[in-house]
């Protein structure tokens, strides 16, 4: 069967960004696109336009630069700042503006303070209005998550008829459970008369954890783009991860789901984007960790070693990493040191493996982690 593409939409350069002392210079943000376009990503959200001049700049500048994927500007259902989106756009070879508005009754009381007529009013006059400069648009439904999903369908509905390409259902506030925004993908699939005429996207923040698993299934249950950020940066407790939709995607075969992603890249890309933004990926992160296929227990060690899927259902080399860790610890077991210490040139007997175990685990309680060159010293003091 014939596996259906799911678009990756990057917002790293603007959702990313709004983290705390995450700001970018230009360059940095250029550098940053051309990777991530190197990299595959179908869609890269430069900016927010009217923002700043600084953003305004960085859009037009991307727009220069990008070679394959869609370049695409942030705005609210403004006039003024869809105008400056599709300025900063105009070199863009593939350009889309992507406007919105809260469409939860949350937002609508209290950010708003409207109504839902007068909601609805503004999302299809924007959208309308966007078509004016660009085919491409794309409508978000802030806080869609907690919108109620009937006028959700009736928003969707009338934004399509005003020309709207691409749907984006946030999960704003990361409030969602999986199988509550999946089913309200579903919703929309079966209840927007004119849903074939646009594409779905899931947009999830991570405040509780779940960004990824609402995605996934916002994919299942029929949305074909989702919008993520490298290392899962963003806004609070961040986005839904680029490295890890893609990996889900690629190892869960039975979805008949991919995308263009060069995962082999992934690692370089997160380093980029860490360094550049002066955040540290936790070595415990799923697929770009440091420790994500490094092992210190003895029985997973032994595993490994035997054969690498044991424990790794992700093929290291698949998402840019080397080979896998036998980091040793006072958790290690003999198969481990043999394996260590075998790499670099000594070959131990069992009678002599169980010498250097011995001497090795006073080492190991005294140190966190025990190198290459603590081996020979270790080798040593066994007397072998």
């Amino acid at each position: 069967m014939q596996k259906d593409t799911v678009k990756i939409f990057d917002t790293t350069l603007r959702d990313g960004e709004q983290v705390p002392g995450c700001k970018l210079e230009t360059k940095q943000k250029l550098i940053i696109a051309e990777k991530l376009d190197f990299l595959g990503v179908d869609i890269i959200e430069a900016g927010f336009p009217i923002s700043s001049p600084g953003d305004f700049n960085s859009v037009v500048e991307i727009s220069k630069i990008v070679k394959n994927a869609s370049v695409c500007g942030l705005t609210r259902a403004v006039k003024k700042d869809i105008e400056v989106a599709a300025e900063s756009l105009k070199n863009a070879k593939r350009p889309r503006i992507h406007t919105g508005i809260g469409t939860s009754d949350s937002h609508i009381k209290h950010k708003f303070n409207s109504n839902r007529k007068d909601i609805l009013d503004r999302a299809t006059k924007a959208v309308a209005f966007a078509k004016n400069f660009v085919d491409d648009v794309e409508f978000y439904a802030e806080d869609a998550g907690r919108t109620d999903n009937e006028f959700l369908a009736l928003v969707c509905e009338k934004v399509i008829l005003s020309g709207a390409t691409v749907l984006n259902i946030p999960d704003t506030t990361g409030y969602c459970l999986p199988n509550e925004y999946g089913k309200k993908i579903n919703f929309l699939i079966n209840n927007v008369p004119n849903i074939d005429k646009a594409t779905i996207s899931c947009h999830c923040h991570n405040d509780l954890g779940l960004a990824t698993a609402n995605s996934i299934e916002g994919v299942i249950n029929g949305a074909r783009q989702i919008e993520c950020t490298i290392n899962g940066i963003g806004e609070r407790a961040g986005n839904t991860s680029l490295e890890e939709v893609v990996m889900i995607l690629r190892q869960h075969s039975e979805l008949n789901l991919e995308t263009n992603i060069n995962s082999k890249l992934l690692l370089e890309m997160s380093k980029l984007v860490s360094e550049l933004m002066g955040m540290i990926v936790q070595p415990n992160k799923a697929i770009v960790g440091s420790n994500a296929f490094a092992h210190s227990s003895g029985i997973h060690q032994d595993g490994v070693i035997k054969n690498r899927e044991t424990y790794e259902i992700i093929d290291p080399i698949d998402v840019g990493v080397n080979e896998s860790a036998i980091v040793l610890t006072a958790r290690s077991g003999r198969a481990a040191i043999a394996f260590r210490a075998k790499k670099i040139g000594y070959d131990l007997t069992k009678i002599q493996l169980d010498k250097v175990y011995h001497e090795f685990l006073k080492f190991a309680d005294i140190k966190k982690e025990v190198t290459d060159n603590d081996l020979p010293h270790i080798i040593k003091l066994s007397n072998i």
